[in-house]
């Protein structure tokens, strides 16, 4: 394992809220390669989410975030195991940013566990009838169905969601890298999102 200076640890730091001691883990065995490091970061995150996943959840926050103009808002209840957790700035600092995601984004429901019935329905015979309209046929329609489900869920559900201030993860990564720095579980139990006229 690579020796990393002071320096390189405290931008990983910075970058990813993680404990020091973790991020100089995460170093040396990366040999001091940064994208590697955020890597297995997430990673050891996910591990702990997994772990986790089934504590209960009875502390939190119900923020509310305003869009700069006024015209969209969003209240979201974001649920943890202790107050000490729901206190701290990073896990506040996450419900501002999940605000500013569901305002910009507009997902519709929180996971495809959630995605209504008729809609999928709906959204799926559409998709059939244009595959069939461009003469694709049988199983073959069935393949591109999957695959345009999977997409439709990334557009309509807010942990498949990119995230917004980082394309390169889904809002439901971000929250597993959280539950890996604070070591407790943490879930989004739900969202309103208004706008003037809709």
């Amino acid at each position: 394992m690579a020796k990393v200076s002071m320096e390189l640890i405290q931008q990983l730091r910075e970058q990813t809220s993680m404990g020091m001691m973790d991020c100089k883990k995460a170093l040396e065995e990366s040999e001091g390669n940064m994208e590697r490091a955020v890597e297995l970061l997430r990673k050891k995150g996910a591990k702990v989410a997994a772990k986790r996943g089934e504590n209960a959840t009875s502390a939190g926050l119900v923020h509310a975030y305003i869009h700069p103009g006024g015209n969209v808002g969003v209240l979201i209840e974001l649920n943890c195991e202790t107050d000490f957790v729901a206190r701290n700035e990073t896990f506040k600092q996450l419900a501002t940013d999940l605000g500013m995601h569901i305002a910009a984004l507009s997902p519709l429901y929180l996971s495809p566990e959630q995605v209504d019935a008729t809609y999928l329905e709906k959204e799926t015979k559409l998709m059939r009838e244009q595959l069939a309209d461009e003469g694709k046929k049988g199983d073959f329609i069935e393949k591109i169905i999957e695959g345009k489900v999977n997409k439709l869920y990334s557009d309509v559900c807010l942990l498949q969601q990119k995230f917004v201030k980082n394309d390169k993860v889904t809002v439901d990564e971000v929250i597993k890298e959280l539950v890996g720095k604070f070591g407790e579980n943490i879930k989004i139990r739900r969202f309103s999102r208004f706008q003037i006229g809709l």
